[in-house]
């Protein structure tokens, strides 16, 4: 007696967009996706032959590229306009709360990002679990562990990701088989699976990163869209940085691996983010200090750039509703207070607007990194890490403020800014704030603030003063305290699994 088609109905769900259609880019709905799986052990080995497998490989590559709404479009949403970086932009009902803080479980934006998060994991779980079995014996073993090393990094990537936003989720790392009336004690709970524990969640980070590192490919300097073992050093940096494995000297380690791994800062910071002269594509690929990113070249673009602002490729598409995730007064004014014109006019565009929802729509402020179809995605990249390490230098055991000013002011000497004054290179507090700055204004729409203010735990300190500072900013409608670091469940998926439990707080 087969028990699984009806289980894996009833897990299924649609998601309601209420803002505007994003059906431009339609994402694969996989019936299973609340418990990551597909096929399972009493179906035997679903892939034949390496040709098959590839499939799955390539797909997995795929998501990451084409599905950008969770893990890019909706997290500017959350680590931006849910921090003082922005506000939501939009009128939506789904958008405001997380610029009002009035976020609860029945948020549309959150309920397509756990679906699509668990998506995720289960086309890495497809890989991990099957890879070694296939029957094909031109599949050389050395490229099944390849596979299995970068899927490994996915996995890893998307959990450190999902966990940072709601806390203890499900740790699914397996396929789960169909359920007879012989094997259900021991099915049953893979189809409803309880949360695991933060710590046991990042305990799995680790072992997937830690053991990719084997055989994952080496960095290519002319393909930086690769899971690659730098990839991983860049992961496991940040990882260290945050509280439930808190490592600092493990944070340096990685750092340092990826400067000798060849990444350096490019000297120009409009590389990074730039078009080139008749915006017809970006500027520059694969640059230097590029560890991870997601390329759309000419012919196959991407779709979210008219989600935030103009897309520069198509000046007239889709300009006509107001866009997400809009730069706030607040931010403004630290780019100017800084004398920061460098990454000022690379993060922030103004344009003439047919709204005015938080300024005049003659002169409407619009975030700017993701300025045309064709840019591309960073999702990891050196400055980042290196102001990781700066961080780690200044928290560690033994802190070492020179070494951590040193890296502050490489930042800074990029794009002309003076170097730290004695003022603040000599006190460990002033450090911290001074980074916490620098990390805001060089990492401004990178997805990055909120997630920053998380792991320092200054999240009350600056998210319930910034409403009182920042004129344009919409009334608070819950004050921030020790519960807002993460983010509600989604109830549909509460409701679809009675293991859940609610996170304190919603």
């Amino acid at each position: 007696m087969k028990l699984k088609s009806i289980i894996i109905g009833s897990l299924g769900f649609t998601l309601a967009l209420t803002s505007c259609s994003l059906d431009y880019n339609p994402v694969s709905d996989y019936s299973d996706v609340t418990i990551g799986t597909s096929g399972g052990s009493g179906d035997g080995i679903p892939f034949k032959n390496r040709a098959e497998m590839l499939t799955q490989y390539e797909g997995m590559y795929s998501r990451m590229r084409d599905n950008q709404e969770h893990w890019y479009m909706d997290q500017m949403l959350l680590a931006e306009a849910h921090s003082d970086n922005a506000y939501g932009g939009s009128t939506g009902a789904e958008v405001v709360p997380f610029e009002n803080n009035s976020i609860d479980g029945a948020n549309s934006v959150l309920t397509r990002d756990w679906k699509q998060y668990l998506t995720d994991i289960a086309t890495a779980n497809k890989i991990t679990y099957y890879v070694d079995s296939v029957p094909d014996v031109s599949f050389a073993q050395s490229e099944r562990d390849q596979w299995k090393a970068e899927a490994k990094i996915y996995r890893g990537m998307i959990l450190f990701d999902m966990t940072r936003i709601f806390g203890a989720i499900p740790l699914i790392t397996t396929i789960a088989g169909n359920i007879t009336a012989e094997n259900i004690n021991e099915i049953y709970p893979l189809y409803y699976p309880k949360q695991a524990t933060v710590e046991e969640i990042y305990a799995q980070i680790v072992k997937d990163l830690t053991e990719a590192l084997v055989s994952a490919p080496d960095n290519n300097p002319s393909d930086k869209t690769r899971l690659t073992k730098s990839v991983a050093r860049a992961l496991l940096a940040k990882v260290y940085a945050e509280k439930p494995m808190r490592d600092y000297t493990k944070v340096i380690k990685y750092c340092d691996d990826l400067v000798k791994d060849g990444f350096t800062l490019v000297g120009d910071y409009e590389d990074l983010f730039g078009m080139n002269a008749d915006n017809t594509d970006c500027k520059v690929r694969n640059t230097s200090e590029s560890i991870l990113e997601l390329q759309y070249p000419v012919g196959s673009g991407n779709w979210v750039s008219w989600m935030f602002g103009r897309n520069v490729s198509n000046w007239d598409e889709n300009f006509t509703w107001s866009k997400w995730v809009t730069p706030s007064r607040d931010l403004i004014k630290a780019y100017q207070d800084e004398g920061d014109v460098v990454r000022y006019n690379q993060s922030i565009v103004y344009y003439e607007a047919a709204w005015s929802n938080y300024y005049p729509s003659s002169n409407y402020p619009f975030m700017y990194k993701c300025r045309s179809s064709h840019s591309n995605i960073i999702k990891l990249r050196l400055a980042d890490i290196l102001l990781l390490k700066a961080e780690a230098l200044i928290m560690g055991t033994t802190p070492d403020l020179g070494a951590a000013a040193t890296i502050i002011n490489i930042i800074r000497n990029r794009v002309g800014l003076d170097p730290l004054p004695s003022s603040t290179t000599s006190s460990k507090e002033n450090m911290l704030a001074a980074l916490l700055k620098e990390r805001r204004l060089e990492l401004a729409f990178e997805g990055q603030r909120w997630f920053d203010l998380c792991r320092l735990g200054k999240v009350e300190e600056v998210m319930n003063a910034v409403y009182a500072k920042d004129s344009g900013r919409k009334s608070r409608m819950r004050v921030f305290d020790e519960n807002s670091y993460k983010l509600p469940i989604p109830q549909a998926v509460i409701d679809m699994n009675p293991n859940l439990v609610q996170n304190i707080g919603y």
